[in-house]
């Protein structure tokens, strides 16, 4: 997981100093990120990549959709340094706060994808379908990263779900998944860029 989280915020500033020698733009000096963080490890993902890119000098916003009491083990400890670190985490269950939220995104450069994870399938429920739509609709004047797969992407088959995050760029681990390969994927994988997260290479050949 820290691994992980690590990749994806190497990656999200690698992508935002291009945006910013490109464009030229000088209210593009400091990154401005929401993090939007699930209850399972995908979420874990999420503050850990939130720790690193506030450590690397971003202004970073969290988002959690699940509380404390309602998240795994993993996920608990990451969320438990990222408070520690005085990262402010705020609640994303209601329409109320997601309205809230939105406010604040509409000034971010990119928002990050932590939702769901590679065990997803079927539909997604409340509050997720909101949070999802509404990310899918700040395109394309905010960027969307996803971490590992978009929320709501069957990442086996390749099929969107009722509510699917359309990402920009998703930052995979190990090795691309199979449904990415699939052509219908591709609107919401965007640019895929596989991150290794240490994982001996002798098993990954034997895996893949």
């Amino acid at each position: 997981m820290e691994n992980a989280g690590r990749s994806v915020a190497e990656e999200v500033l690698r992508m935002f100093r291009a945006f910013a020698l490109e464009t030229r733009k000088s209210n593009t000096r400091r990154l401005a990120c929401a993090v939007l963080c699930g209850g399972g490890n995908n979420g874990g993902d999420g503050y850990v990549i939130a720790r690193h890119l506030y450590n690397a000098g971003a202004r970073v916003h969290v988002y959690s959709t699940s509380g404390p009491e309602r998240i795994g083990a993993d996920t608990c400890l990451h969320r438990d340094i990222v408070e520690k670190m005085r990262i402010p985490i705020r609640e994303l269950v209601t329409e109320a706060q997601l309205k809230t939220a939105v406010i604040q995104w509409r000034r971010m450069h990119v928002i990050i994808d932590a939702l769901l994870g590679t065990g997803f399938s079927g539909d997604v429920r409340a509050p997720l379908i909101s949070v999802i739509h509404t990310c899918n609709a700040l395109k394309p004047v905010v960027k969307v990263v996803a971490v590992d797969v978009p929320s709501g992407l069957d990442c086996d088959t390749g099929k969107a779900s009722n509510a699917t995050v359309r990402a920009d760029a998703t930052v995979t681990f190990v090795a691309s998944k199979p449904g990415f390969l699939s052509p219908a994927a591709k609107p919401y994988v965007g640019r895929l860029i596989v991150a290794g997260i240490g994982t001996p290479p002798e098993l990954l050949k034997k895996v893949t």
